[in-house]
């Protein structure tokens, strides 16, 4: 005899289809969230891993810091010291051009001249004295000219003196001084 399914086989097909269709699905999602999960761990790893060289970055970056400001305090110490040997070296260097300098003036100062100030600022040299006659003046800024420590002599001040038995005559000059270059470091 011929059988004859009564029951509603489709349905239950259906029905099969769905509830796997259902467990794919949630297999699928439960893959995806795990997936997910992994994926989100590994990027905070990642995260974390470059914080903690940010970190290391920045106290290094933090330490050297301190180092260039313990090299440029040193630098600038250094400085200062060359520039204080660079001066003791001038001074060192000028130390014979003062002397030369006087030996000089007494040298030209002819006989009735007497100086009563002397004053130097860097080359400029200011003399201030007394005259027994303005010839000497003269005389005393000719031999100035021909001095080789000594150059360009200039009047800027003379005036008859008549207090005393002597008539006199006060004066002041300038003159510059040769063989020295204050910005060479006191070389000639």
């Amino acid at each position: 005899m011929a059988k004859i399914n009564l029951l509603p086989w489709r349905e239950e097909l259906r029905v099969e289809r769905k509830r796997q269709f259902i467990g794919i699905l949630g297999l699928a999602g439960v893959v995806g969230a795990l997936v997910s999960l992994l994926v989100h761990m590994s990027f905070e790893a990642k995260i974390d891993g470059q914080k903690g060289r940010n970190t290391y970055l920045k106290s290094e970056i933090t330490q050297l810091d301190t180092k260039i400001r313990e090299i440029e305090k040193l630098e600038n110490q250094k400085d200062e010291l060359l520039n204080r040997m660079q001066i003791v070296q001038s001074l060192q260097q000028s130390r014979p051009l003062v002397v030369r300098l006087f030996d000089e003036l007494v040298r030209q100062i002819p006989t009735g001249v007497y100086l009563t100030k002397f004053n130097r600022k860097g080359l400029k040299l200011t003399l201030t004295g007394k005259s027994e006659s303005t010839p000497r003046i003269s005389a005393f800024m000719r031999n100035i000219d021909k001095s080789q420590w000594l150059e360009k002599p200039d009047i800027s001040e003379m005036k008859a003196d008549k207090k005393g038995s002597i008539p006199t005559t006060n004066f002041s000059m300038t003159a510059k001084q040769k063989g020295f270059k204050k910005n060479s470091g006191g070389k000639k």
